[in-house]
């Protein structure tokens, strides 16, 4: 396979999940951008808004399975990972593979379970495995973890603790939909569920070749200075108090590999690093208590980075 086909599956599976998400091309497409990349998704917005719908078109225009994990309170990590139980029947004990074993995860308003819960992806996002008393289980790939949350100042929610945000990809919020956008959701939802005329438009064999694809997209040694020199810049940034880590780089680069690649190019530029450091880079940054209560958060540090760090030259 190559880019021509990397680009027309991405086409079409814009088009599928855009007959059920109208109106949200920029936030579909960073969806693709991060399956495509091999990463992990965070979908944070107020509820009633399309989080888990988008989260679903996705999963069902992949054809490939899919979990669901509804994070409650009393949900247990064994729930999330699996867990070794005594087979009355076979006189031995056996693994009972958790929701994680899956191609596409759905993780609905995670926020909502506690943090040990929430740990118990750390694992399974960064190393696509499994590690239950002992013995390790592979994820077999693509592996998308697609995760909602409820911003965390609302009732009954747990913040992401920071080593679990640094292992989604990217962030992204659904905001509300335009008047136009709103009234086509009332006729047409109001009547039919969307999702079930939803097919799938590729298999998981053909997104782990694309997978491939995305990886062997040229990146400039320019492109890659220009990377760490954003990365750097916002641990050095007076708002912040724990910067972008080395693997924020890292999902950077990835994420730009594939954002090149569906638009069919063969070579990273610097606008699409620009176009993802705040999707990538926005979520990892804690920003220092004097800048929260002047209203500067991380999207407002990148934006500043983005403006002072000078464009790549080439060697």
């Amino acid at each position: 396979m190559d880019l021509r086909d990397l680009q027309r599956v991405a086409e079409d599976l814009v088009g599928s999940v855009e007959q059920v998400i109208q109106g949200k091309d920029e936030t579909v497409r960073l969806a693709l951008t991060v399956l495509f990349a091999g990463g992990h998704l965070l979908v944070e917005d107020v509820p009633g808004v399309g989080k888990t719908m988008l989260a679903k078109a996705l999963a069902r225009s992949v054809a490939g399975s899919v979990r669901r994990i509804q994070f409650t309170p009393d949900l247990l990590p064994g729930d999330v990972t699996g867990s070794t139980v005594f087979s009355a029947d076979r006189g031995e004990f056996e693994f009972r593979p958790g929701a994680v074993f899956a191609n596409v995860v759905i993780g609905d308003e995670i926020n909502r379970a506690s943090p040990k819960t929430q740990s118990a992806l750390l694992e399974c996002m960064e190393e696509g495995q499994v590690t239950v008393d002992g013995t390790t289980h592979v994820l077999a790939p693509p592996f998308l973890v697609v995760a909602t949350q409820n911003p965390v100042e609302m009732d009954g929610t747990y913040p992401l603790p920071e080593a679990q945000r640094d292992r989604f990809m990217a962030r992204t919020s659904m905001g509300y939909p335009s008047a136009a956008a709103e009234v086509t959701m009332l006729r047409t939802h109001g009547r039919v569920e969307p999702l079930d005329d939803l097919r799938p438009v590729v298999d998981v064999a053909t997104v782990r070749r694309l997978l491939d694809v995305v990886h062997d997209v040229y990146l400039a040694p320019a492109i890659e200075d220009y990377v760490v020199a954003l990365v750097r810049r916002t641990r050095e940034h007076p708002d912040v108090r724990l910067g972008a880590s080395p693997r924020a780089g890292l999902h950077l680069v990835r994420a730009a590999r594939a954002r090149a690649g569906m638009q069919g190019r063969d070579h990273v530029l610097p606008d699409d690093v620009q176009a993802l450091a705040g999707p990538v880079l926005a979520h990892r940054l804690l920003p220092t208590s004097d800048a929260v209560l002047g209203g500067r958060d991380g999207e407002h540090v990148v934006a500043e980075v983005l403006r002072g760090t000078a464009l790549p030259r080439p060697h």
